[in-house]
């Protein structure tokens, strides 16, 4: 019979409920029986015992919010009853020692990557066409327009076959009743011609906002991540666009770089347009430009690495009550392995961290990185604060409805991604990685923007994890899409990869599922695998312009 409940730690005061269960029902767990005194949906909690006003909620061994009325054993935890609430943190000798999970089953393993002159490798090979002001957008546009498809790396979409039915339907008469009921037949999406260079994966167009206006800091930041971008080991090469008078210049994006990679080899072209005159002359000198660095890229072919050359990025989004149990712990899983075959591991969305800041400064092995950590976590709380948010406003929704009612509890089960290993170092958005071995790096909890950081960080490949379903992706990164329970891996199946509600069910322990997708990420990796945000064309990219984000 598999288990209908879950306490995720025994010093737990409430229990998971792992299926739909209803008032007056009775549940058994570890001897002791619990009477339900209403109904608790699959992902929700309720009490183990008797809280009174101000009593603490636990769940994952810490404090995850206090009751704000009485709460009767078996009865709901909820967002009437219970507020969000954390213990504080100190900054003291840490504790870091740590055994690796065994490795006996990746010893030796290799996967396919495209090596660069730095000695990183890449799991793709994408060249950038980047503006470095959103003035040069429109440009960017008329570029994309003019390569991507005589390149071979449009995808046609059926959609427009859908309209052409629809259209032929209006002209015959039909209803708008017989209309909306019409069998418009989906087809997917295929590569529309084969590609002129076959060893270059695309060329990527990384549009925003940014650039000008705001402040200098903005300006360096987007520069820096951009940078991030350029030197990234998915990427071959770039064409930047510059107007010429905005507060990004060429020169700090070429700081920026330097900072990196001293020595950096890769082709890039810097075009400003305010020098170059007309928008024809633009445009030529960029179309041959790139060209000819795509020429260069496809000269490059995947070769074996070892493993210790992967940084995977670990993010979440459109998380549920079963994130922390199943998906997230998983990848944390996958993360130790990693770790301990030499790679390198990023975990972010600091405002998803909050409750659980002790655990984690206790695991940085230099003291300085835990003050660094402790200083970015308080002051970004502050900064949210004095705008009238805060940590605890982070839950969305769609969060709250799925059982995670309080930031506490999302961040309990959020920082599960980041396994049990060290932390080697803290970074600040948007430093890059520098260190093998567990990387935390501050960055909102917005999945995209937190996306778009870590990869600009180094990551060549993403583990994120989704209870709701989300189709994030990113320009030239892998990112691989982890359900936290089956239902949703087979209602959205199109944007899913990987299904990690096995171990809900009974059928899959967290370290059986975790080395299952580090399997899953080297084929990735090695180009074996095409994820779905790949095939979807999932392009998000959204620089973080270090205001309130949450």
């Amino acid at each position: 019979m598999k288990r209908n409940v879950l306490k995720i730690h025994p010093n737990d005061n409430v229990i998971v409920a792992l299926t739909d269960l209803s008032k007056g029902q009775t549940v058994e767990l570890d001897g002791q029986t619990y009477t339900l005194t209403e109904d608790i949906a699959a992902k929700h909690k309720f009490a183990t015992e008797d809280f009174e006003v101000g009593a603490e909620i636990r769940m994952y061994n810490v404090l995850v919010g206090k009751a704000q009325s009485p709460i009767l054993k078996g009865g709901s935890i909820n967002i009437f009853n219970v507020k969000h609430a954390v213990d504080s943190f100190e900054l003291r000798e840490n504790h870091a020692e740590w055994q690796a999970p065994s490795l006996a089953a990746f010893e030796g393993k290799t996967f396919n990557g495209y090596h660069r002159p730095d000695g990183s490798v890449g799991t793709a090979n994408y060249w950038l066409v980047i503006p470095l002001v959103f003035c040069e957008n429109r440009n960017i546009e008329v570029l994309r327009e003019a390569l991507v498809d005589d390149l071979g790396y449009a995808r046609t979409h059926d959609y427009q076959n859908q309209t052409h039915d629809l259209i032929a339907l209006y002209k015959a008469g039909k209803t708008v009743e017989e209309i909306l009921q019409a069998d418009l037949q989906a087809q997917g999406e295929k590569d529309s011609k084969q590609k002129l260079f076959p060893n270059v994966d695309g060329v990527k167009f990384l549009l925003h906002d940014g650039g000008c206006g705001g402040t200098r800091q903005d300006a360096q930041a987007l520069c820096g991540l951009l940078a991030g971008y350029i030197t990234h080991p998915n990427c071959a090469g770039a064409t930047v666009l510059s107007l010429g008078c905005q507060n990004a210049q060429a020169s700090i994006l070429q700081e920026e770089i330097a900072k990196r990679d001293a020595d950096f080899k890769k082709p890039l072209y810097i075009l400003e347009q305010q020098n170059i005159g007309t928008e024809s002359d633009l445009m030529a000198l960029a179309l041959k430009q790139t060209f000819v660095g795509l020429i260069q890229a496809n000269q490059n072919t995947r070769q074996p690495a070892p493993l210790s050359k992967l940084c995977i990025g670990l993010e979440c989004g459109g998380s549920d009550g079963f994130s922390g149990i199943s998906a997230n712990p998983a990848i944390g899983y996958t993360s130790d392995l990693l770790i301990g075959l030499g790679g390198s591991v990023i975990l972010a969305e600091f405002p998803e961290l909050c409750g659980v800041e002790q655990e984690l400064t206790d695991r940085c092995l230099n003291p300085e990185d835990a003050k660094l950590f402790s200083y970015l976590v308080n002051t970004y709380n502050d900064r949210a604060k004095a705008v009238g948010s805060g940590f605890d406003m982070n839950p969305s929704p769609g969060n709250i409805k799925d059982g995670l009612i309080t930031d506490a509890i999302k961040s309990a089960g959020a920082a599960k991604k980041g396994g049990t290993s060290p932390v080697t170092a803290v970074l600040d958005y948007p430093e890059p990685v520098k260190k093998a071995g567990l990387n935390l790096l501050c960055t909102p909890g917005n999945d995209v923007e937190s996306t778009t950081a870590e990869v600009a960080s180094g990551a060549n490949l993403v583990l994120f994890t989704t209870g709701l379903g989300t189709p994030t992706g990113n320009p030239i990164a892998p990112v691989v899409k982890i359900a936290t329970n089956t239902k949703l891996y087979e209602k959205m199946s199109d944007i899913i990869d990987i299904n990690t509600g096995t171990i809900i069910e009974g059928d899959e322990t967290i370290e059986e599922a975790g080395e299952r997708i580090l399997n899953y990420a080297i084929k990735v990796a090695s180009g074996e695998i095409e994820v779905c945000a790949v095939r979807n064309g999932q392009d998000d990219f959204i620089p973080w312009k270090r205001g309130v984000s949450l």
